[in-house]
């Protein structure tokens, strides 16, 4: 017994000094990896977590990783998944698209202690569409200096991860089709469930979240039957499956993934497997080409969204979520035009005819404000919002406005008026330095401190308060309970309860 015991000693002694090294090693599910030191933290990119979707395997389930001999080098991103090149303020440091694309990064504390850190777990917006682990303002490593492990996570996307097709279905022992990013990410998470200790992270300790589609995403994997038990907390910045388009049913999913498949030239199944990654990419971008999201397949989403969310289905974890003050711009309901009171009424009364009077009243305000309200309400907010407001009735939730303009870019681009969709991403993950668009200030800096504070409080503790942060209640506190997040943050009231009644009343017409 004493040599075995020793021998266990000896072994662990040993997995310490290579967690520790310059080149540290890990072993997880498929074989060893070695990353490396970066500024302090122990940085590994490119783990896979699945078998590459390819060939017979494309729109199917993730398979378990192939095991490797040998130690992997993890050392460079792996490659981004397929996707058009959609949004000018994505930045990749992965090689290539492809369809070879499922890995992970992690970035630990360098020092491994004997206490189980908690896991972070992001997952990147782009409207299911593009966007991928890589990008810096995703990185990990300011979380590491924290205290956190931190992960991000590549997904199939557009029409690799989110086609229906009644022949997917026909082959499927679930009787479904679509979902598989979001079966990705579920795959993910169970990697993160058997492997992060590894790392020094906590299993019990995982909160996931995501800026945009990945906010999407948290609210979806929340509801996932086979993502049960693998988080425990939620952070949500701008969006929600509850939204506008929400997930439709799978026959509307499968109609729209047969119609894709025989205007792209594609008779059967046979032919859209056996079709190059990149024929279907064009595909895909053509005009008139759908837009490939979650659907309510009975399986990966077992029932409308809005139902489990209302019937109390959902992960009762903690949530954190919340928008931006300018996610759409007035322009966008006005005809591209500057907002006045006229303009405005006349909008109201082309999107909502008999109750346009309703909206005026609720949307009551100084004008531009309104307007820009309305848009980024009817496009993204009212989602965020109904989420949060379900969810606050089954578990603890605080809820966030933030409106922190970005600053001047450094080739004279004057500031933002107003905190544009996805602007926080930057200043919540601790990455400003990593955006080298903006000039950033100390007054910037400071706002970063503030909102990566309160989510490394949250991924902690399950908590935003903590010691030298204005004090954030619960969104169920009466009066004063959402944190603006600016130069000066703190609590307050927003009265904008009647805005969203409004638009639940609009969704719930026939």
């Amino acid at each position: 017994m004493k040599r075995a015991s020793a021998g266990i000693l000896l072994a662990a002694a040993a997995s310490a000094a290579h967690a520790l090294s310059p080149r540290p090693v890990v072993t997880v599910e498929g074989g060893q990896v070695q990353g490396r030191i970066e500024d302090g933290v122990r940085a590994f990119k490119g783990i896979p977590f699945a078998a590459p979707p390819v060939g017979d395997l494309r729109w199917q389930a993730p398979r378990p990783v192939k095991p490797w001999q040998g130690v992997r080098q993890a050392t460079a991103f792996g490659n981004r998944c397929m996707q058009l090149p959609l949004f000018s303020d994505m930045v990749f440091r992965s090689p290539a698209p492809s369809e070879d694309c499922l890995y992970l990064n992690v970035w630990a504390p360098a020092g491994a202690g004997a206490k189980k850190l908690p896991v972070l777990v992001y997952i990147h917006g782009g409207g299911l569409a593009a966007g991928d682990g890589s990008e810096p303002r995703y990185e990990g490593a300011a979380m590491a200096k924290q205290g956190i492990v931190a992960l991000t996570i590549n997904y199939r996307l557009g029409v690799f991860g989110f086609l229906a097709h009644p022949e997917l279905t026909a082959e499927s022992r679930h009787k479904a089709s679509g979902n598989y990013g979001l079966m990705d990410q579920a795959a993910a998470l169970a990697w993160v469930r058997k492997n992060i200790a590894a790392f020094g992270g906590d299993p019990d300790q995982v909160t996931i979240a995501g800026e945009s589609a990945g906010s999407y995403s948290v609210s979806a994997q929340m509801i996932m039957p086979m993502s049960k038990g693998l988080f425990a907390r939620a952070i949500g910045e701008s969006g929600s499956v509850l939204g506008r388009r929400g997930a439709p049913p799978l026959a509307e999913a499968e109609k729209q993934g047969a119609e894709f498949a025989s205007g792209a030239g594609f008779a059967t199944l046979k032919e859209l497997r056996a079709a190059s990654a990149e024929t279907l990419l064009q595909a895909q971008g053509k005009p008139g080409a759908p837009w490939f999201g979650i659907a309510t397949d009975g399986h990966v989403i077992d029932r409308a969204p809005l139902d489990s969310y209302a019937q109390g289905r959902q992960a009762k974890v903690p949530l954190l979520a919340g928008w931006n003050s300018e996610e759409s711009h007035a322009r966008a309901i006005l005809d591209n035009q500057e907002p006045t009171p006229e303009r405005f009424q006349a909008a109201l009364k082309k999107l909502y005819g008999d109750d346009a009077a309703e909206a005026a009243r609720v949307y009551g305000y100084d004008v531009a404000e309104a307007a820009r309200d309305l848009s980024s309400d009817r496009w993204i907010v009212h989602g965020t919002w109904k989420w949060i407001d379900l969810h606050a009735k089954a578990a603890p939730s605080w809820r966030y406005y933030y409106s922190r303009p970005r600053p001047a870019t450094l080739d004279g681009k004057p500031a933002a008026t107003g905190a544009a969709h996805s602007a926080e991403i930057e200043y919540a993950m601790g990455n400003l330095d990593g955006n080298k668009v903006y000039a950033w200030t100390e007054e910037d800096r400071a706002v970063s401190r503030t909102m990566q504070g309160y989510f490394a409080n949250f991924i902690q503790h399950g908590d935003p308060n903590g010691p030298g942060l204005p004090a954030w209640p619960k969104v169920t506190a009466p009066g004063a309970n959402v944190m603006r997040i600016d130069a000066q943050s703190g609590a307050f009231d927003p009265k904008d309860r009647a805005r969203f009644e409004f638009h639940d009343r609009q969704f719930a017409k026939p």
